[in-house]
């Protein structure tokens, strides 16, 4: 452009373009390219059908809707805009591209995906319900920087210690449940009625689109696992987590449980998990660095022929389900913050047999050992006061006493805490075993 005298900017005209020979030049360069675009979705369903008959593997399909104590949300009942954020049951050609994923894909160990039974809706009103409960999306997020950590208010402890309570007897009432012939789904819908009655919304539910009450991972899942109708089996290790929101708190708690007898290798992993976890614990006090809680696990478990996971970590909770601060579980330098009193976070190590590496399910939750090897967890939410720290989700007078706590050689016996209140209550329960 050029300025004129009355400082206008005057442009020099434009000659248009040849919009066939544009087109021309386009069909030519790309008629190969184009001719894939439009077939690759065509292309794709085929194999998908094709992979369907020839191998017949058990999928997650829309199944029947049945009457239950607790409303179920068919998709394909009724035709609905799709939740933002929910990556487990994709429609349209996402769906049949998720499938073809599942035909395909290599799985390490022996665990499947089974068929998921429909997600659950928590209609009850009296229930308060958690920010992502309708569309999957939480609303609320902790501190951007790593060491800025939310102070518990005396009120808000309160109501922590309820969120806890009631995680623990879910828990405790889920495990009782495990055993050989049992579905992970049907120990779902246990955790899902018991936390209702208790006037709790199971956390996990819609959390990011995760489309049950709580994480079944057995074997060779080291996390995230999704109930279904797979039947447990003599001797599987599983890690049953559950998680409840009661009056805008979460509680959240983990434990290992054995579908009948398993083998002394999987004993030896569930007792070197359980110690370095409670290693762990003991020294949670105000003024430690959070940062060095990993090297002690990853100390006691390396010692020990085992590897730690690094992908996944423990983490703040509150009113928000996962917020500051980060727990790594392995030998780090992160820059998380000191320990104080009113904090309330979790540690939950994932030990492994194997290689401590995750393959990620095409779910886009399950998280599997890449070698097919077996892997175990614990986990508590905890409190930090000025004398040491407390188990919220500590055991209680009807909860089982496991053998790893009896012949832990760390602390023999259930452990609730450091606190001398906590060390007295642990000794009394421990005692009536």
């Amino acid at each position: 452009p050029r300025v004129s005298k009355d400082f206008s900017l005057q442009f020099p005209p434009v000659k248009p373009p040849d919009r066939r020979a544009l087109l021309k030049k386009f069909v030519d360069s790309d008629i190969n390219a184009n001719i894939m675009l439009f077939r690759l979705p065509i292309l794709l369903l085929a194999i998908n059908l094709v992979g369907t008959v020839a191998f017949s593997p058990v999928l997650v399909n829309p199944v029947r809707v049945t009457e239950t104590s607790t409303t179920l949300f068919n998709r394909k009942k009724k035709a609905t805009k799709k939740k933002k954020g929910d990556r487990s049951t994709p429609k349209g050609f996402a769906g049949a591209l998720r499938d073809l994923q599942k035909n395909a894909f290599p799985y390490s160990g022996g665990i499947r995906p089974g068929t998921q039974s429909p997600q659950k809706v928590v209609i009850d009103e009296s229930i308060m319900k958690p920010d992502y409960a309708i569309d999957g999306q939480p609303k609320k997020s902790g501190n951007m920087l790593p060491w800025i950590i939310e102070v518990k208010t005396p009120e808000e402890i309160i109501k922590m210690k309820a969120a806890g309570r009631v995680a623990r007897e879910v828990l405790d009432i889920a495990g009782r449940a495990v055993r050989p012939g049992i579905t992970t789904d049907e120990i779902d819908n246990i955790v899902h009625e018991e936390a209702l009655k208790r006037g709790a919304y199971p956390s996990p539910l819609n959390y990011h689109g995760f489309p049950k009450s709580c994480c079944t991972s057995v074997n060779e899942v080291i996390c995230h696992g999704i109930p279904d109708d797979r039947k447990l089996k003599e001797g599987d290790v599983v890690n049953v987590d559950i998680t409840c929101y009661l009056n805008g708190y979460h509680g959240d708690c983990s434990e290992m449980f054995v579908a009948g007898e398993c083998d002394d290798k999987a004993k030896d992993l569930l007792q070197t998990t359980y110690d370095c976890w409670v290693k762990s614990l003991e020294f949670v006090k105000p003024g430690n660095d959070y940062k060095d809680i990993g090297a002690i696990i990853e100390d006691h478990v390396t010692e020990r022929g085992f590897t730690t996971v690094r992908n996944f970590c423990g983490h703040g909770i509150g009113s928000v389900f996962h917020t500051n601060p980060n727990i790594f579980h392995y030998r780090n330098n992160e820059p998380n913050g000191q320990m104080a009193p009113g904090h309330t976070f979790t540690i939950e190590p994932m030990i492994c047999e194997g290689s401590a590496k995750a393959l990620n399910w095409p779910d886009q939750w399950t998280a599997t050992t890449t070698d097919g090897k077996r892997t175990a967890q614990f986990e508590h939410t905890l409190l930090i006061s000025k004398e040491g720290v407390e188990a919220l989700t500590g055991k209680i007078e009807t909860s089982p006493i496991q053998f790893w706590e009896k012949e832990s050689e760390v602390h023999k016996g259930i452990w609730l805490g450091t606190t001398p209140e906590a060390r007295a209550r642990a000794a009394e329960l421990s005692a009536k075993d």
